[in-house]
């Protein structure tokens, strides 16, 4: 929250701050203001009270008399997340509403603690904004209770503990909303606008680090490691000690990787069918130094293949990484003009699933899914349930895993032995994992997008203007992000300038930046994470949330230039208006299409 009003200014009165919102919604978003209800009576407002059995604070008093709250309609004069003022209804049902719901959970607090907050809703609270959802899920509370607390303005949640606001009182709330909107300050987050004369809230305009640090870059100049030393034994110490014990030893897991048989695909060309590009990373690697390499910072995150020979087939099986073989872009790629069986264990799960020229065999005719119960917990005598440690926690995954393994042996003739594939050197490199499939969901029109009717404007704009005045859109998503930064796409950008409609091109420059912005917005994530989530053995990486925030941006903006190049165009229009930065779009759509002919009011 920002306000103008200092610390060391006294603080405008409730009526003073209302009669600043009026005349600016009555300006700048009529259809808002009208939406206002007029004061609340001083009967109605000692009606609630009796009905309630508190008596309302003077702050909210001088407020239901300016305002009898919102009409919820849409349109409504928002304080930005926290939603519509409630009146006297809304205040006095959500309350009853949320005393009842208190009420069944007030067993879950300590009663002889008698802190303000210490409690899922107090008999002293009034909700007094309607929240996001326009309902009693969330928004603002005002405390009526006696003592230190009195009057002040808290957040209230469904599914988290309430806790109080950046404001001290609804006189403080109402100053800093008339101070946002006469000077477009942010309030949670967002700042307000008036958009066909209504009012809106959303993000400022986005500053995004124009040079990211680059974990991929570090990764290039950083040396793989090496095998880890011998340890070395320790000297003798004076005396003679001996410890004798008897621990039962846990039998070791079975090595059962997810593996992919390729007929008569040769290993090297596996690799760059599931996505190493270029030889600098490929070598033979056992699995266990695959594992360490992948973990490491040579690594960035990058999940590392190896690939082999099995008889007629060709192979390839991953060692670390986010799982890759078991995505179907990956296996449409090494089924291509081949048919490939793909062997995959997930913990209860173990998965055949066949492709052949690129797509799914006989519609998935041929695949196999087992599922089995997990078995590693127990029934004690007193009813409780343990856990058994040192077993497998699902052997009827691992005994599928085997007998599914000897029917490909039987049925395709692959005579593949894990245990020899693990300690083999293979073949082996760092994956730039290809694009995921766009979601069939992200596929489908959509009539309005931040409170633009595009519905509307698809309907009266000419396609060749509107192509164009999106492009230049996309254009300007490119210079905020940092997408115009690389080459291959501002290349196809002009392309577009010029009415061209290039294609994107599995393995093109292009497809291989968008697969490298991703790859690194991933190496980048954990700067997320607070340090005691991350592995005690994890490297520390010279990134921040502003790096990581930096890529992931670049990478939407690369989502959304794909999308313009694949979809239809309506749907390309809902993500490039969606991912621009600037709180000003919609002036400068309104130009890009004014340029073209046509307006987006028009």
């Amino acid at each position: 929250m920002t306000s103008t009003t200092s610390a060391a200014e006294p603080l405008p009165t409730v009526e003073d701050s209302w009669a600043r919102i009026d005349a600016w919604l009555a300006e700048h978003a009529p259809l808002s203001r009208a939406l206002l209800r007029p004061p609340a009576s001083p009967g109605a407002i000692a009606a609630a009270e009796q009905r309630l059995g508190l008596t309302f604070h003077p702050d909210l008093v001088a407020s239901l008399r300016c305002h009898d709250g919102t009409e919820l309609s849409e349109g409504a004069p928002v304080f930005a997340l926290n939603g519509p003022f409630a009146g006297i209804t809304g205040i006095v049902d959500n309350t009853l509403f949320l005393r009842d719901v208190g009420e069944d959970v007030e067993d879950a607090y300590d009663d002889e603690d008698d802190h303000e907050l210490n409690a899922y809703w107090r008999h002293e609270w009034l909700l007094i904004t309607h929240g996001v959802a326009w309902d009693a899920q969330d928004g603002l509370f005002l405390t009526c209770r006696a003592g230190d607390d009195y009057g002040r303005v808290g957040d209230y949640f469904n599914e988290d503990a309430p806790s109080f606001s950046e404001w001290p009182s609804l006189r403080a709330a109402l100053s800093a909303f008339a101070d946002a909107l006469e000077r477009r300050l942010p309030i949670g987050g967002r700042i307000p606008l008036a958009v066909d004369g209504a009012l809106i809230w959303e993000e400022p305009t986005r500053a995004v680090k124009a040079r990211p640090t680059s974990l991929l870059d570090l990764a290039a100049r950083t040396p793989e490691p090496g095998p880890p030393p011998a340890p070395r034994p320790e000297p003798p110490g004076n005396g003679t000690y001996a410890t004798i014990g008897f621990v039962r030893s846990r039998a070791p897991e079975p090595h059962q990787p997810d593996v992919v048989f390729a007929e008569g695909v040769h290993p090297d060309e596996l690799l760059p069918r599931a996505g190493v590009v270029g030889r600098e990373t490929v070598r033979a690697r056992t699995h266990a130094e695959a594992a360490r390499s992948a973990a490491s910072p040579w690594a960035a995150a990058r999940p590392l293949v190896r690939a082999g020979r099995c008889g007629g087939w060709g192979f390839v099986t991953q060692s670390a990484g986010t799982e890759q073989l078991t995505r179907p872009e990956v296996l449409r790629r090494l089924a291509r003009d081949t048919r490939v069986v793909a062997l995959t264990k997930r913990g209860p799960e173990v998965r055949v699933t066949v492709y052949e020229n690129g797509a799914p065999y006989a519609d998935g005719a041929h695949d196999r899914l087992v599922s089995s119960p997990r078995e590693d917990y127990v029934r004690l005598p007193d009813g409780d349930w343990a856990q058994t440690v040192g077993v497998d926690p699902w052997p009827g995954s691992t005994a599928a895993y085997t007998d599914l393994l000897a029917g490909l042996r039987d049925a395709c003739g692959i005579d593949f032995d894990p245990d020899r594939v693990r300690d083999e050197p293979l073949s082996s490199g760092l994956v730039l994992p290809v694009l995921e499939d766009i979601p069939e969901w992200s596929r489908r029109p959509v009539s309005e997008i931040r409170h633009l009717d595009l519905d509307a404007l698809v309907e009266r704009t000419p396609e060749p203007r509107l192509r164009t005045a999106l492009a230049a859109q996309l254009r300007r998503l490119a210079a905020e992000t940092g997408l115009d930064t690389h080459p291959e796409a501002t290349l196809v950008l002009a392309a577009v300038d010029r009415g061209e409609r290039p294609e994107l091109v599995e393995d093109g420059p292009l497809d291989l930046r968008m697969r490298t912005l991703v790859a690194e917005a991933t190496a980048a994530r954990p700067a997320l994470e607070p340090s005691w989530r991350r592995g005690r053995d994890a490297p520390e990486l010279p990134v921040t949330r502003e790096d990581f925030e930096a890529w992931q941006l670049r990478a939407d903006a690369a989502d959304t230039l794909r999308r313009f190049l694949q979809l239809p165009l309506p749907i390309a229009a809902a993500s490039i208006l969606h991912r621009r930065l600037s709180e000003e779009w919609r002036d400068e759509l309104d130009r890009d299409l004014e340029a073209r002919g046509t307006a987006r009011g028009n």
